[in-house]
Protein backbone atom coordinates (compact mmCIF):
# COMPACT_ATOMS: atom_id res chain seq x y z
CA UNK A 1 0.00 0.00 0.00
CA UNK A 2 1.56 3.31 -1.21
CA UNK A 3 2.33 5.32 1.92
CA UNK A 4 0.02 8.95 1.45
CA UNK A 5 -3.36 6.01 0.95
CA UNK A 6 -1.73 4.44 4.18
CA UNK A 7 -1.89 7.56 5.99
CA UNK A 8 -5.34 9.11 4.40
CA UNK A 9 -6.74 5.63 5.90
CA UNK A 10 -5.58 6.35 9.06
CA UNK A 11 -7.13 9.92 8.87
CA UNK A 12 -10.44 8.72 7.87
CA UNK A 13 -11.03 5.56 10.46
CA UNK A 14 -11.32 8.57 13.63
CA UNK A 15 -13.58 10.83 11.87
CA UNK A 16 -16.32 7.35 10.58
CA UNK A 17 -15.69 6.23 14.00
CA UNK A 18 -17.04 10.13 15.27
CA UNK A 19 -19.47 9.95 12.92
CA UNK A 20 -21.10 6.34 14.24
CA UNK A 21 -20.95 7.62 17.50
CA UNK A 22 -22.32 10.79 16.85
CA UNK A 23 -25.62 8.95 14.92
CA UNK A 24 -25.64 6.49 17.95
CA UNK A 25 -26.24 9.45 20.46
CA UNK A 26 -28.79 10.70 18.52
CA UNK A 27 -30.94 7.71 17.57
CA UNK A 28 -30.46 7.23 21.74
CA UNK A 29 -32.33 10.71 22.26
CA UNK A 30 -35.08 9.84 20.10
CA UNK A 31 -35.89 6.27 21.56
CA UNK A 32 -35.22 7.90 25.24
CA UNK A 33 -38.16 10.48 24.93
CA UNK A 34 -40.07 8.50 23.04
CA UNK A 35 -40.04 5.84 26.36
CA UNK A 36 -39.50 8.48 29.36
CA UNK A 37 -42.50 10.14 28.95
CA UNK A 38 -44.84 6.79 29.99
CA UNK A 39 -44.51 6.70 33.52
CA UNK A 40 -44.00 10.71 34.01
CA UNK A 41 -47.85 11.07 32.56
CA UNK A 42 -49.97 10.93 36.08
CA UNK A 43 -47.43 13.87 37.45
CA UNK A 44 -47.54 15.68 34.59
CA UNK A 45 -51.39 15.81 34.19
CA UNK A 46 -51.75 16.59 38.04
CA UNK A 47 -49.35 19.67 36.87
CA UNK A 48 -51.26 20.78 34.40
CA UNK A 49 -55.22 20.06 35.52
CA UNK A 50 -55.49 17.22 33.40
CA UNK A 51 -57.07 13.46 34.46
CA UNK A 52 -54.41 11.36 33.47
CA UNK A 53 -56.47 9.09 31.39
CA UNK A 54 -56.69 12.13 28.80
CA UNK A 55 -53.31 12.45 28.54
CA UNK A 56 -52.68 9.99 25.37
CA UNK A 57 -52.25 12.83 22.99
CA UNK A 58 -49.00 13.52 24.27
CA UNK A 59 -47.67 10.59 22.85
CA UNK A 60 -49.68 10.30 19.93
CA UNK A 61 -48.65 14.15 19.18
CA UNK A 62 -44.96 13.01 19.00
CA UNK A 63 -45.25 9.34 17.06
CA UNK A 64 -47.91 10.67 14.75
CA UNK A 65 -45.25 14.05 13.49
CA UNK A 66 -42.53 11.21 12.96
CA UNK A 67 -44.74 9.25 10.79
CA UNK A 68 -45.39 12.11 8.74
CA UNK A 69 -42.15 13.22 8.21
CA UNK A 70 -40.13 10.38 8.18
CA UNK A 71 -41.45 9.76 4.39
CA UNK A 72 -39.96 13.16 3.01
CA UNK A 73 -36.55 12.47 5.23
CA UNK A 74 -34.36 11.08 2.15
CA UNK A 75 -35.13 13.87 -0.44
CA UNK A 76 -34.70 16.99 2.74
CA UNK A 77 -31.13 15.45 2.93
CA UNK A 78 -30.64 15.04 -0.47
CA UNK A 79 -31.77 18.39 -0.84
CA UNK A 80 -30.08 20.17 1.55
CA UNK A 81 -26.90 17.92 2.53
CA UNK A 82 -27.10 15.30 5.58
CA UNK A 83 -24.64 17.80 8.09
CA UNK A 84 -27.32 20.95 7.75
CA UNK A 85 -30.45 18.63 8.57
CA UNK A 86 -28.86 16.27 11.11
CA UNK A 87 -28.04 20.02 13.14
CA UNK A 88 -31.64 21.04 12.49
CA UNK A 89 -33.08 18.12 13.66
CA UNK A 90 -30.91 18.28 16.86
CA UNK A 91 -31.73 22.25 17.07
CA UNK A 92 -35.54 21.19 16.29
CA UNK A 93 -35.20 18.50 19.27
CA UNK A 94 -34.19 20.72 22.02
CA UNK A 95 -36.08 23.62 21.33
CA UNK A 96 -38.98 21.49 21.23
CA UNK A 97 -37.85 19.91 24.54
CA UNK A 98 -37.45 23.39 25.76
CA UNK A 99 -40.89 24.54 24.85
CA UNK A 100 -42.07 20.90 26.47
CA UNK A 101 -40.62 21.71 29.81
CA UNK A 102 -41.83 25.52 29.64
CA UNK A 103 -45.57 24.07 28.93
CA UNK A 104 -48.65 25.35 30.96
CA UNK A 105 -51.42 23.58 29.72
CA UNK A 106 -51.89 20.02 27.57
CA UNK A 107 -52.22 22.09 24.01
CA UNK A 108 -49.33 24.01 24.40
CA UNK A 109 -47.90 20.46 25.36
CA UNK A 110 -48.95 18.60 22.24
CA UNK A 111 -47.52 21.40 20.42
CA UNK A 112 -44.50 21.40 21.74
CA UNK A 113 -44.49 17.43 21.26
CA UNK A 114 -45.12 18.31 17.31
CA UNK A 115 -41.77 20.49 17.60
CA UNK A 116 -40.24 17.70 19.40
CA UNK A 117 -40.97 15.12 16.94
CA UNK A 118 -40.22 16.91 13.69
CA UNK A 119 -36.68 17.06 15.18
CA UNK A 120 -36.78 13.14 15.66
CA UNK A 121 -37.97 12.27 12.62
CA UNK A 122 -34.73 13.34 10.95
CA UNK A 123 -32.48 12.13 13.86
CA UNK A 124 -32.37 8.71 12.58
CA UNK A 125 -33.40 8.36 9.11
CA UNK A 126 -30.40 10.87 8.07
CA UNK A 127 -28.17 9.65 10.49
CA UNK A 128 -28.94 6.11 8.48
CA UNK A 129 -28.24 8.32 5.32
CA UNK A 130 -25.19 9.64 6.03
CA UNK A 131 -23.55 5.76 7.13
CA UNK A 132 -24.88 4.46 4.12
CA UNK A 133 -22.84 7.01 1.98
CA UNK A 134 -19.34 6.35 3.78
CA UNK A 135 -19.01 3.61 5.35
CA UNK A 136 -17.62 0.68 2.90
CA UNK A 137 -20.22 -1.72 1.99
CA UNK A 138 -18.25 -4.58 3.89
CA UNK A 139 -18.44 -2.72 7.11
CA UNK A 140 -22.24 -1.25 6.92
CA UNK A 141 -24.11 -4.16 9.16
CA UNK A 142 -21.57 -3.81 11.86
CA UNK A 143 -22.02 0.18 11.65
CA UNK A 144 -25.56 -0.50 11.89
CA UNK A 145 -25.39 -3.01 14.81
CA UNK A 146 -23.35 -0.27 16.49
CA UNK A 147 -25.43 2.25 16.41
CA UNK A 148 -28.71 -0.04 16.68
CA UNK A 149 -27.39 -0.61 20.58
CA UNK A 150 -28.60 2.86 21.52
CA UNK A 151 -32.11 1.60 20.21
CA UNK A 152 -31.99 -1.02 23.05
CA UNK A 153 -30.38 0.98 25.85
CA UNK A 154 -33.16 3.93 25.31
CA UNK A 155 -36.13 1.67 26.03
CA UNK A 156 -34.72 0.09 28.81
CA UNK A 157 -33.33 3.38 30.43
CA UNK A 158 -36.65 5.45 29.62
CA UNK A 159 -39.38 4.35 31.88
CA UNK A 160 -36.98 4.12 34.99
CA UNK A 161 -34.81 7.76 34.84
CA UNK A 162 -39.05 8.78 33.57
CA UNK A 163 -40.21 7.90 36.84
CA UNK A 164 -37.00 8.65 39.27
CA UNK A 165 -37.09 12.48 37.43
CA UNK A 166 -40.49 12.59 38.45
CA UNK A 167 -40.52 11.83 41.79
CA UNK A 168 -37.46 13.49 43.01
CA UNK A 169 -37.09 16.63 41.00
CA UNK A 170 -40.16 17.52 38.66
CA UNK A 171 -41.59 16.15 34.88
CA UNK A 172 -40.41 19.17 33.39
CA UNK A 173 -36.73 17.77 33.96
CA UNK A 174 -37.68 14.66 31.73
CA UNK A 175 -37.48 17.14 28.53
CA UNK A 176 -34.95 19.34 30.33
CA UNK A 177 -32.17 16.77 29.84
CA UNK A 178 -32.07 17.02 26.15
CA UNK A 179 -30.80 20.37 26.30
CA UNK A 180 -27.15 19.67 27.38
CA UNK A 181 -26.97 16.64 25.03
CA UNK A 182 -28.25 18.71 21.90
CA UNK A 183 -25.81 21.25 22.67
CA UNK A 184 -22.81 18.58 22.27
CA UNK A 185 -24.47 16.83 19.17
CA UNK A 186 -24.80 20.47 17.43
CA UNK A 187 -21.14 20.62 17.89
CA UNK A 188 -20.06 17.40 17.05
CA UNK A 189 -22.38 17.82 13.85
CA UNK A 190 -20.77 20.45 12.50
CA UNK A 191 -17.14 18.63 13.16
CA UNK A 192 -17.75 15.07 12.44
CA UNK A 193 -21.30 15.09 10.15
CA UNK A 194 -20.12 15.09 6.42
CA UNK A 195 -21.67 17.29 4.37
CA UNK A 196 -23.56 14.56 1.57
CA UNK A 197 -26.13 15.33 -0.96
CA UNK A 198 -27.65 13.27 -3.18
CA UNK A 199 -26.13 13.14 -6.80
CA UNK A 200 -29.27 13.21 -8.59
CA UNK A 201 -32.20 14.91 -6.76
CA UNK A 202 -35.32 13.64 -8.03
CA UNK A 203 -38.55 15.76 -8.07
CA UNK A 204 -40.54 15.25 -4.45
CA UNK A 205 -43.94 14.24 -4.70
CA UNK A 206 -45.47 17.25 -2.76
CA UNK A 207 -49.19 16.43 -3.80
CA UNK A 208 -48.76 12.85 -2.91
CA UNK A 209 -46.82 13.62 0.21
CA UNK A 210 -50.02 16.17 1.04
CA UNK A 211 -52.22 13.28 0.72
CA UNK A 212 -50.65 10.63 2.53
CA UNK A 213 -49.30 12.89 5.56
CA UNK A 214 -53.22 14.27 5.75
CA UNK A 215 -54.77 10.92 5.87
CA UNK A 216 -52.52 9.57 8.51
CA UNK A 217 -53.27 12.59 10.68
CA UNK A 218 -56.97 12.35 10.31
CA UNK A 219 -57.57 8.84 10.77
CA UNK A 220 -55.06 8.92 14.23
CA UNK A 221 -57.21 11.88 15.31
CA UNK A 222 -60.46 10.13 14.49
CA UNK A 223 -59.57 7.27 16.73
CA UNK A 224 -58.64 9.75 19.37
CA UNK A 225 -61.55 11.98 18.83
CA UNK A 226 -63.87 10.32 21.71
CA UNK A 227 -61.14 10.03 24.54
CA UNK A 228 -59.52 13.40 23.51
CA UNK A 229 -61.05 15.77 21.40
CA UNK A 230 -64.37 15.69 22.50
CA UNK A 231 -65.87 15.02 18.88
CA UNK A 232 -69.09 13.47 18.33
CA UNK A 233 -70.08 10.62 16.61
CA UNK A 234 -70.44 12.63 13.54
CA UNK A 235 -67.35 14.59 13.62
CA UNK A 236 -64.98 11.35 14.20
CA UNK A 237 -66.97 9.58 11.18
CA UNK A 238 -66.52 12.95 8.98
CA UNK A 239 -62.58 13.26 9.80
CA UNK A 240 -62.65 9.15 9.58
CA UNK A 241 -63.74 8.91 5.84
CA UNK A 242 -61.86 11.86 4.58
CA UNK A 243 -58.39 10.13 6.12
CA UNK A 244 -59.10 6.47 4.57
CA UNK A 245 -60.49 9.17 0.76
CA UNK A 246 -56.91 10.55 1.31
CA UNK A 247 -54.74 7.58 1.44
CA UNK A 248 -57.01 6.27 -0.96
CA UNK A 249 -56.22 9.07 -3.33
CA UNK A 250 -52.36 8.82 -2.66
CA UNK A 251 -52.38 5.33 -3.47
CA UNK A 252 -54.48 5.91 -6.64
CA UNK A 253 -52.54 8.93 -8.10
CA UNK A 254 -49.26 6.98 -6.92
CA UNK A 255 -50.03 4.44 -9.54
CA UNK A 256 -49.71 7.08 -12.38
CA UNK A 257 -47.10 9.15 -11.33
CA UNK A 258 -43.67 8.82 -12.33
CA UNK A 259 -41.88 9.16 -8.72
CA UNK A 260 -44.10 8.83 -6.23
CA UNK A 261 -42.85 8.58 -2.74
CA UNK A 262 -43.75 4.61 -2.20
CA UNK A 263 -44.24 2.96 -5.57
CA UNK A 264 -47.38 0.52 -5.81
CA UNK A 265 -45.11 -2.17 -7.47
CA UNK A 266 -43.89 -2.56 -3.82
CA UNK A 267 -46.76 -4.42 -2.91
CA UNK A 268 -45.94 -6.77 -5.49
CA UNK A 269 -43.67 -8.09 -3.47
CA UNK A 270 -46.11 -10.86 -0.96
CA UNK A 271 -43.78 -10.52 2.06
CA UNK A 272 -43.62 -7.06 2.50
CA UNK A 273 -47.44 -6.24 1.60
CA UNK A 274 -48.04 -9.31 4.46
CA UNK A 275 -45.47 -7.61 6.65
CA UNK A 276 -46.50 -4.10 6.53
CA UNK A 277 -50.43 -4.91 7.06
CA UNK A 278 -49.03 -7.63 9.83
CA UNK A 279 -46.82 -4.76 11.49
CA UNK A 280 -49.55 -2.52 11.06
CA UNK A 281 -52.65 -3.96 13.03
CA UNK A 282 -50.42 -6.46 15.45
CA UNK A 283 -48.89 -2.86 16.71
CA UNK A 284 -52.22 -1.35 17.14
CA UNK A 285 -52.75 -3.48 19.91
CA UNK A 286 -48.73 -3.92 21.47
CA UNK A 287 -47.98 0.17 21.01
CA UNK A 288 -50.19 0.88 23.63
CA UNK A 289 -48.71 -1.57 26.29
CA UNK A 290 -45.89 1.67 27.06
CA UNK A 291 -48.52 3.56 28.00
CA UNK A 292 -51.23 1.67 29.81
CA UNK A 293 -49.18 -0.42 32.19
CA UNK A 294 -47.46 2.84 33.91
CA UNK A 295 -50.52 4.36 33.86
CA UNK A 296 -52.61 1.53 35.51
CA UNK A 297 -49.78 0.68 38.52
CA UNK A 298 -50.16 4.56 38.98
CA UNK A 299 -53.61 5.49 38.78
CA UNK A 300 -54.88 2.32 40.00
CA UNK A 301 -52.57 -0.25 42.14
CA UNK A 302 -50.64 3.07 44.09
CA UNK A 303 -47.09 2.52 42.46
CA UNK A 304 -44.70 5.52 42.84
CA UNK A 305 -43.57 6.96 39.52
CA UNK A 306 -39.71 4.84 40.27
CA UNK A 307 -41.24 1.94 41.45
CA UNK A 308 -43.87 2.21 38.24
CA UNK A 309 -40.71 2.78 36.21
CA UNK A 310 -38.84 -0.37 37.22
CA UNK A 311 -41.99 -2.63 36.81
CA UNK A 312 -40.86 -1.94 33.14
CA UNK A 313 -37.59 -2.70 33.41
CA UNK A 314 -38.65 -7.02 32.84
CA UNK A 315 -39.92 -5.87 29.34
CA UNK A 316 -36.99 -4.62 28.02
CA UNK A 317 -34.50 -7.16 29.79
CA UNK A 318 -36.86 -10.46 28.37
CA UNK A 319 -36.50 -8.13 25.18
CA UNK A 320 -32.64 -8.03 24.90
CA UNK A 321 -32.75 -11.59 25.58
CA UNK A 322 -35.09 -12.92 23.73
CA UNK A 323 -32.69 -11.61 20.40
CA UNK A 324 -30.94 -14.28 20.67
CA UNK A 325 -33.29 -16.70 20.25
CA UNK A 326 -35.41 -15.12 17.40
CA UNK A 327 -33.05 -16.57 14.54
CA UNK A 328 -33.11 -20.33 15.39
CA UNK A 329 -36.90 -20.08 16.06
CA UNK A 330 -37.87 -18.83 12.73
CA UNK A 331 -35.13 -21.42 11.15
CA UNK A 332 -36.67 -23.81 12.09
CA UNK A 333 -39.92 -23.37 12.36
CA UNK A 334 -40.39 -20.28 9.97
CA UNK A 335 -41.86 -17.07 9.42
CA UNK A 336 -45.85 -18.21 8.88
CA UNK A 337 -45.45 -20.65 11.96
CA UNK A 338 -43.68 -18.51 14.40
CA UNK A 339 -45.52 -15.15 13.68
CA UNK A 340 -48.84 -16.91 13.51
CA UNK A 341 -48.75 -18.36 16.99
CA UNK A 342 -46.22 -15.61 18.44
CA UNK A 343 -48.97 -12.77 17.93
CA UNK A 344 -51.41 -14.87 19.73
CA UNK A 345 -49.09 -14.98 22.44
CA UNK A 346 -48.69 -11.53 22.47
CA UNK A 347 -52.55 -10.53 22.48
CA UNK A 348 -52.87 -13.10 25.20
CA UNK A 349 -50.18 -12.00 27.11
CA UNK A 350 -51.84 -7.97 26.66
CA UNK A 351 -54.88 -9.47 27.96
CA UNK A 352 -53.86 -11.25 31.07
CA UNK A 353 -53.42 -7.93 32.70
CA UNK A 354 -56.79 -7.74 32.74
CA UNK A 355 -56.36 -9.84 35.53
CA UNK A 356 -54.18 -7.53 37.63
CA UNK A 357 -55.63 -6.19 40.51
CA UNK A 358 -53.73 -4.90 44.24
CA UNK A 359 -52.80 -7.55 46.67
CA UNK A 360 -51.21 -10.12 43.56
CA UNK A 361 -47.96 -11.19 44.26
CA UNK A 362 -45.14 -9.17 43.34
CA UNK A 363 -43.31 -12.30 41.39
CA UNK A 364 -46.72 -12.58 39.28
CA UNK A 365 -46.43 -9.03 38.03
CA UNK A 366 -43.10 -9.62 37.22
CA UNK A 367 -43.38 -12.88 35.18
CA UNK A 368 -46.52 -11.06 33.34
CA UNK A 369 -44.09 -8.63 32.26
CA UNK A 370 -41.13 -10.65 31.46
CA UNK A 371 -43.48 -13.06 29.24
CA UNK A 372 -45.11 -9.65 27.27
CA UNK A 373 -41.73 -8.54 26.93
CA UNK A 374 -40.32 -12.13 25.36
CA UNK A 375 -43.13 -12.61 23.15
CA UNK A 376 -43.25 -8.95 22.08
CA UNK A 377 -39.33 -8.65 21.19
CA UNK A 378 -39.44 -11.98 18.76
CA UNK A 379 -42.84 -10.80 17.62
CA UNK A 380 -41.04 -7.22 16.49
CA UNK A 381 -37.63 -9.30 15.06
CA UNK A 382 -39.99 -11.40 12.93
CA UNK A 383 -41.85 -9.18 11.62
CA UNK A 384 -39.32 -6.43 10.31
CA UNK A 385 -37.28 -9.21 8.66
CA UNK A 386 -39.97 -11.16 6.82
CA UNK A 387 -40.99 -7.33 5.28
CA UNK A 388 -37.74 -5.99 4.09
CA UNK A 389 -35.96 -10.06 3.24
CA UNK A 390 -37.55 -10.14 -0.11
CA UNK A 391 -36.39 -6.29 -1.30
CA UNK A 392 -33.83 -5.56 -3.74
CA UNK A 393 -30.96 -3.12 -3.56
CA UNK A 394 -33.89 -0.52 -5.89
CA UNK A 395 -36.71 -1.10 -3.69
CA UNK A 396 -34.04 -1.92 -0.22
CA UNK A 397 -34.52 1.87 0.76
CA UNK A 398 -38.11 2.91 0.14
CA UNK A 399 -39.58 0.09 1.65
CA UNK A 400 -37.01 0.69 4.79
CA UNK A 401 -38.89 3.83 5.01
CA UNK A 402 -42.54 2.63 4.59
CA UNK A 403 -41.94 0.10 7.24
CA UNK A 404 -40.60 2.95 9.36
CA UNK A 405 -43.90 4.78 8.60
CA UNK A 406 -45.84 2.01 9.60
CA UNK A 407 -43.71 1.84 12.46
CA UNK A 408 -45.03 5.01 13.63
CA UNK A 409 -48.37 5.59 12.64
CA UNK A 410 -48.96 2.26 14.23
CA UNK A 411 -47.86 3.54 17.67
CA UNK A 412 -49.54 6.45 17.53
CA UNK A 413 -52.81 4.85 16.31
CA UNK A 414 -52.18 2.19 18.99
CA UNK A 415 -51.92 4.70 21.31
CA UNK A 416 -55.00 7.06 20.51
CA UNK A 417 -57.40 3.66 19.77
CA UNK A 418 -56.13 2.53 23.48
CA UNK A 419 -56.87 6.00 24.99
CA UNK A 420 -60.75 6.14 23.37
CA UNK A 421 -61.57 2.58 24.17
CA UNK A 422 -60.59 3.53 27.99
CA UNK A 423 -62.61 6.53 27.42
CA UNK A 424 -65.98 4.23 26.45
CA UNK A 425 -65.03 1.54 29.68
CA UNK A 426 -64.87 4.56 31.88
CA UNK A 427 -68.28 5.73 30.57
CA UNK A 428 -69.51 2.62 31.37
CA UNK A 429 -67.61 2.07 34.60
CA UNK A 430 -67.23 5.80 35.86
CA UNK A 431 -64.44 6.84 37.57
CA UNK A 432 -65.98 8.02 40.78
CA UNK A 433 -63.60 4.97 42.30
CA UNK A 434 -60.07 3.40 42.52
CA UNK A 435 -62.06 -0.22 41.81
CA UNK A 436 -64.08 1.16 38.73
CA UNK A 437 -61.31 2.63 37.30
CA UNK A 438 -59.21 -0.22 37.43
CA UNK A 439 -62.10 -1.71 35.87
CA UNK A 440 -61.83 -0.20 32.77
CA UNK A 441 -58.61 -0.43 32.71
CA UNK A 442 -58.73 -4.21 32.40
CA UNK A 443 -61.46 -4.01 30.32
CA UNK A 444 -59.34 -2.51 27.94
CA UNK A 445 -56.25 -4.66 28.34
CA UNK A 446 -58.40 -7.48 27.33
CA UNK A 447 -59.93 -5.36 24.32
CA UNK A 448 -56.75 -4.51 23.06
CA UNK A 449 -54.92 -8.05 23.76
CA UNK A 450 -58.13 -9.50 21.30
CA UNK A 451 -57.45 -6.98 18.34
CA UNK A 452 -54.06 -7.86 18.54
CA UNK A 453 -54.78 -11.99 18.63
CA UNK A 454 -57.11 -10.83 15.69
CA UNK A 455 -54.07 -9.77 13.57
CA UNK A 456 -52.30 -13.24 13.85
CA UNK A 457 -54.93 -14.32 10.35
CA UNK A 458 -52.86 -11.86 8.28
CA UNK A 459 -49.68 -13.66 8.89
CA UNK A 460 -51.51 -17.18 8.10
CA UNK A 461 -51.16 -15.86 4.26
CA UNK A 462 -47.22 -16.30 4.28
CA UNK A 463 -45.81 -18.78 2.58
CA UNK A 464 -45.03 -21.67 4.86
CA UNK A 465 -41.66 -22.64 3.40
CA UNK A 466 -40.36 -18.87 3.96
CA UNK A 467 -37.44 -19.27 6.21
CA UNK A 468 -34.68 -17.64 8.23
CA UNK A 469 -31.61 -18.33 5.85
CA UNK A 470 -29.12 -15.93 7.86
CA UNK A 471 -28.61 -14.33 10.96
CA UNK A 472 -31.58 -11.79 11.55
CA UNK A 473 -31.00 -7.92 10.46
CA UNK A 474 -30.21 -5.40 12.93
CA UNK A 475 -33.54 -3.87 13.93
CA UNK A 476 -32.49 0.29 13.58
CA UNK A 477 -35.61 1.84 13.87
CA UNK A 478 -36.26 1.99 17.01
CA UNK A 479 -39.67 0.09 17.22
CA UNK A 480 -37.91 -3.11 18.39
Amino acid sequence: MPPDTAVANTAVAPARKSLLWLVAVGFFMQTLDATIINTALPAMAASLGESPLRMQSVVVAYALTMAMLIPASGWIADRFGTRRVFFAAIVLFGLGSVLCALSHGLGQLVAARVVQGLGGALLLPVGRLALLRTVPRGEFLQAMSFVAIPGLIGPLLGPTLGGWLVQYASWHWIFLINVPVGLAGCIATLRFMPDLRGAALRRFDAVGYGLLAFGMVAISLSLDGVAELGLRQGGVMVVLIFGFASVVAYWLRAARTPDPLFAPSLFKVPTLSIGLLGNLFSRLGSSCMPFLVPLLLQVSMGYSPVRAGLMMLPVALAGMAMKRFATPLITRHGYRKVLVVNTALVGLAMASFGLTAPGQPFALHVLQLLFFGAVNSLQFTAMNTITLKDLDGSMASSGNSLLSMVQMLAMSMGVAAAGAVLAGYNGIFGTDTAVRTLDAFQATFASMGLITVASALIFWHLPAEVRASRPAQPEVSGQG
